[in-house]
């Protein structure tokens, strides 16, 4: 790729179930240049996410074709007319899925990044970034976890999952157990992560392996997947218990209706709790969370948990891997030093 040429991924067509490679291609244009409040960005790092899949589909909010997608990235400030900006600062901004972007300090989540001295820049999308975000807001803010409690967590290998995992720990979580989607990432939960115990859900129905793994109940339950999962854990709380509905990966590629779980009124019975949470909604928390975890980054005690693709032109298949679950941690694209 040239220095005067800039790249991106767009979408060409709206997926029927699963996306495939050809309902994306890769475009090319000139390197833009900043107009006066604007800085021209060189991407090194970009996140794709499950989100991405649904906004796929277009409708208010979703995905325009033949343009530019997007997506949290970190890059570079190659030149400015932003007056908040300078060349060589680092920021984070979601014009990824793409090599260069032109940016506003402020706009669309366009913050220059702290800069931790020991602390890798995939922290910055990861644990550190909307991920973690994400899952810091669920255990703090929506489900309130407290010191003692047992967690279960559903796709507990992924971005999400794995920085619940870590953070729930820190909090004082009692167990922790986490689902996957293959025995190596059960293994990676408890021989790597420090899960007490995890299981895969293809191995049987979820409510029954989550009952043995959790034979006394559980208090919180961080849910990224929705269907069996949801109503397993709703079976498993105990009384006042609290569920943080992060995503649903289980209605991704078809229905986006589903049925309710069979035991809904369980949280009428047991007085549980179950809400949203969109990170859009908690980005008041950043620094509190960088304050959070950056002295357990630099000690190690804390990873960035990441899998990373080398190249912009792997964009569309990592996206496509992490929907099939090739990744442990969060995904992501490497495309500078």
């Amino acid at each position: 790729m040239t220095t005067n040429t800039a790249h991106a991924v767009h979408q060409i067509a709206r997926p029927t179930g699963f996306p495939t490679a050809a309902d994306f291609t890769y475009a090319s244009s000139p390197v833009p240049r900043p107009g006066p409040g604007t800085a021209l960005v060189e991407n090194l790092l970009l996140s794709v996410d499950p989100y991405h899949r649904g906004m796929m589909d277009g409708g208010e909010g979703g995905f325009e074709l033949n343009t530019p997608l997007e997506g949290r990235s970190v890059g570079r400030v190659l030149a400015s007319r932003d007056p908040g900006l300078r060349e060589g600062d680092l920021v984070f901004h979601r014009a990824g899925w793409r090599t260069h972007a032109l940016v506003t300090l402020g706009v669309d989540g366009t913050r220059k990044l702290r800069g931790h001295d020991g602390v890798p820049l995939e922290a910055y999308l990861s644990i550190l970034g909307g991920t973690g975000l994400t899952a810091y807001a669920a255990l703090t803010r929506t489900a309130a976890l407290r010191s003692g409690e047992d967690l279960f967590v559903s796709a507990a290998a992924g971005g999400v999952g794995t920085a619940t995992g870590r953070i729930a720990r820190l909090l004082g979580a009692r167990r922790i157990i986490g689902s996957a989607g293959s025995a190596a990432k059960v293994r990676h939960l408890t021989g790597t992560l420090g899960f007490d115990a995890a299981f895969d859900y293809h191995d049987g129905p979820v409510g029954e392996q989550l009952a043995q793994a959790a034979p006394d109940g559980i208090d919180v339950y961080v849910d990224n997947v929705g269907g069996d999962h949801l109503e397993g854990a709703i079976d498993s709380l105990r009384e006042y218990g609290r569920v943080a509905w992060v995503g649903a990966i289980s209605t991704y590629h078809g229905d986006r209706s589903p049925a309710a779980p069979r035991n809904l009124f369980e949280v009428v019975h047991k007085s549980l709790r179950l809400e949203g949470v969109l990170v859009r909604n908690h980005t008041n928390l950043q620094d509190e969370l960088e304050d959070f975890l950056v002295p357990h980054l630099r000690s190690g005690r804390v990873g960035t948990d990441t899998t990373v693709v080398q190249g912009f032109e792997g964009t569309v298949e990592a996206f496509l891997g992490m929907l099939r679950g090739a990744n442990l941690g969060k995904m992501l694209v490497r495309i500078g030093a």
